[in-house]
């Protein structure tokens, strides 16, 4: 009888994150919080723990993103990223993903490369490359740099208080695991990458488009050259501002120290991690608008913020329902499935990737299912070795980046398959993920 009421529950809780991806943008919120009333008035279950330091982080670093979007600072970013990787094309495979990941590690989102894309894709073009190569490595790069970035949301779901942080994990632990396994991880993929498909000029799609006069290689990089923009001095001076505030994030929580302890109730109490990041995003943003000249109204029109409070919304509604639902059925979880998940934790990644892949989102994939990794009683330090898991949803190409990579390559080569699942992105998101997965592994065994 409590076997079938667990799956009911868990099919219930499936099928409205199933209806919330569907729905898109703020669904996922929706649909997740109509799954908590249902598990809660119905089922009676307790009510999880709502993830508020999550939101909050989201807000602030979002806020900063912003404020930085607003006063030019990432088109100044992606200025400086184009110049460089117009004097290295023949090694566009390789330094197109290093620079999008590392975007993606700094500013915390992937949507910074839905500025580098097309010029990975023109620079690869014009040299006569595969532009699939750079392209698909890149696209899965983004993602990668999430996890690993200070300034994430999905990493500060992994410190949070409630999870890894309250068994003290800090985020110098995820760094110093997740960021050498992603760099390796994507050096691989390059590799691999470089030597997948046919030559640019043999690709019978490129061919026809050239042939019927869709693509005009030498017209397209004198209009791309223009796209440049030259932002103003302030535009500089808010990257210094928002890259001071990664810096105080990094710098915080690798030496804990140095945060400001108080005495509550008889006993010293540093500030925690979560505090931290939402301060000095916060007060970064202040700073941003000051010496940026930053538009207020401007900020919260931009695509970062859109993005930003959508994932917010999404992970409200989907992690409080993910957490009611384990931690509810938590006894019945170690019960049946505890020994295997903790003699094959292997096991717990691959629920991590098909997970991401409904949820579309790493933050909520860590909300949902890290309280019950915990409660089987896993190695904390085997779930970050298994963080980048959660980029799963590279599987199914209907993420934004992806589709926005297929039309930022205008010579056909990146492309989604007959059959839909054999698309540019597979090849490098698995290496990406295993291999990531794999050199973290390596880290926490020989490091710690």
């Amino acid at each position: 009888m409590v076997t079938a009421i667990v799956l009911l529950q868990l099919f219930i809780v499936l099928a409205l994150i199933f209806i919330g991806a569907r729905v898109g943008s703020i669904g996922l919120g929706i649909y997740g919080m109509v799954g908590v009333f249902i598990l809660v008035f119905i089922f009676g279950l307790k009510p999880g723990n709502v993830p508020i330091d999550v939101m909050l982080i989201i807000v602030s670093v979002i806020t900063a993103a912003s404020a930085l979007q607003a006063a030019g600072g990432l088109d100044y970013l992606v200025g400086l990223a184009a110049k460089f990787l117009r004097k290295h094309p023949d090694h566009i495979t390789y330094y197109g993903p290093l620079t999008t990941w590392l975007f993606c590690l700094v500013a915390g989102t992937a949507h910074t490369s839905y500025s580098l894309l097309p010029i990975i894709s023109e620079i690869a073009t014009n040299s006569k490359i595969r532009p699939e190569r750079p392209m698909s490595v890149a696209t899965i790069a983004a993602s990668l740099g999430i996890t690993g970035s200070p300034v994430s949301a999905a990493t500060a779901a992994m410190i949070s208080t409630d999870l890894l942080g309250g068994k003290g994990i800090e985020l110098k632990d995820i760094m110093l695991i997740c960021i050498p396994a992603s760099l390796i991880a994507i050096l691989v993929a390059a590799f691999v990458q470089n030597h997948v498909g046919k030559k640019l000029v043999d690709d019978p799609e490129y061919q026809r488009r050239v042939k019927e006069g869709i693509i005009n290689p030498e017209a397209d990089a004198k209009a791309m050259e223009q796209m440049e923009t030259h932002p103003s001095k302030r535009a500089k001076y808010s990257v210094i501002a928002f890259l001071l505030g990664v810096f105080l994030v990094v710098l915080f929580g690798s030496v804990s120290s140095l945060r400001p302890s108080f005495m509550i109730d008889g006993e010293m109490t540093t500030l925690k991690m979560p505090e931290t990041i939402e301060i000095i995003m916060m007060s970064v943003a202040a700073l941003i608008l000051i010496v940026g000249k930053a538009d207020v109204k401007k900020a919260v029109k931009g695509n970062v913020f859109e993005a930003g409070m959508n994932a917010m919304v999404s992970i409200f509604g989907i992690a409080w329902m993910g957490d009611t639902f384990f931690n509810g059925n938590l006894d019945f979880f170690k019960e049946h499935i505890s020994g295997i998940v903790t003699q094959y934790p292997f096991l717990f990644a691959i629920a991590l990737f098909i997970m991401s892949i409904m949820l579309f989102s790493q933050a909520a994939t860590v909300r949902t299912l890290y309280p019950l990794g915990i409660g089987l009683g896993l190695s904390p330090l085997a779930l970050v070795a298994m963080f980048p898991a959660v980029n799963g949803y590279f599987f199914i190409p209907n993420y934004p980046t992806e589709v926005a990579a297929i039309n930022f390559d205008r010579t056909g080569t990146t492309r989604i398959g007959k059959y839909v699942l054999n698309h540019s992105f597979q090849l490098s998101g698995f290496i990406t993920t295993i291999v990531s997965i794999s050199v973290g592994y390596l880290i926490i065994t020989f490091l710690y």
